[in-house]
């Protein structure tokens, strides 16, 4: 799967907003069965989808489309999944992923999938579950809002009562190799709020975040995406550590700082994001 920054949502029973997707520049887009839609609108909202989506495509839609089902453990998940294998989406968002058997459950559908870990229970198999990646799985979400929901927890601007969480999930998903989607900020007019939250899931090692308006979408892809500050520190990098290897030296200092492998790896990553 493409790297993805900016996953952009919209409820499946807003027709309007998702017929707007094709204007945005996000890096994937996501249409939401679960949260976004009353429970009374939801096979109502889940039969409408494929004249939606067809008149969707015919606007050249730049990024893949996903399908948020509901829980996996509701009436409605299987419905969902089967939607989305018809409507040949690029993939489904599971929510609310505790085990590796509701991973199977999904895999059998043969397209890839988006765990959303936000259960204390999800946290705590997060490790098992990205391991289980050949079942399909393509990246790991973090869900903040339901996570401290179910732990009984409070929620804060400054986001420590959900770091460890946080932590857990982008660690497992990167481990096993898999992208990390961070998580939702739910003040949808507070833009540098966005920003320095998102700052924070690239510090912690994710990928992109997901977004739940269209304003977010720009500040995320340049949030995760180096800066061009960031491209020429690496460049430099690279073309002094080509000298000193040409020197016979392993170890070499470069702007008062020593630099090893670790340090040269991660200035290739960011050269090759910087090729996007």
């Amino acid at each position: 799967m493409r790297p993805i920054r900016s996953l952009l949502f919209a409820p499946a029973n807003r027709h309007e907003l998702i017929g707007k997707f094709f204007r945005y520049s996000a890096d994937a887009f996501a249409i939401d069965l679960e949260d976004g839609v009353p429970e009374a609108e939801k096979e109502a909202a889940r039969r409408s989808l494929p004249d939606v989506i067809a008149s969707l495509r015919q606007q050249n839609l730049k990024g893949p489309l996903f399908l948020r089902t509901n829980a996996p453990r509701s009436r409605q998940a299987e419905a969902d999944l089967a939607a989305a294998v018809d409507m040949r989406l690029a993939g489904a968002i599971m929510p609310k992923l505790e085990t590796t058997a509701e991973l199977r459950q999904f895999a059998t559908a043969g397209i890839p999938i988006i765990g959303v870990i936000e259960t204390a229970r999800g946290v705590a198999n997060v490790e098992a579950l990205a391991v289980a990646q050949s079942s399909h799985l393509a990246a790991l979400a973090f869900g903040a809002e339901d996570f401290i929901t179910d732990v009984g927890g409070l929620r804060t601007p400054e986001g420590l009562e959900v770091l460890y969480a946080r932590s857990r999930v982008v660690l497992a998903a990167r481990a096993s190799g898999l992208q990390a989607l961070d998580l939702v900020y739910v003040n949808i007019r507070d833009d540098e709020g966005f920003r320095r939250d998102a700052q924070m899931g690239r510090q912690l090692g994710y990928s992109g975040k997901m977004c739940i308006v269209p304003r977010q979408v720009e500040i995320a892809n340049a949030v995760f995406s180096p800066s061009a500050e960031e491209r020429e520190n690496a460049r430099r990098l690279l073309a002094a550590f080509d000298s000193a290897q040409a020197s016979g030296r392993g170890v070499f200092e470069f702007d008062g700082g020593m630099v090893d492998e670790p340090i040269i790896k991660r200035a290739r990553q960011i050269a090759d994001l910087g090729k996007d």
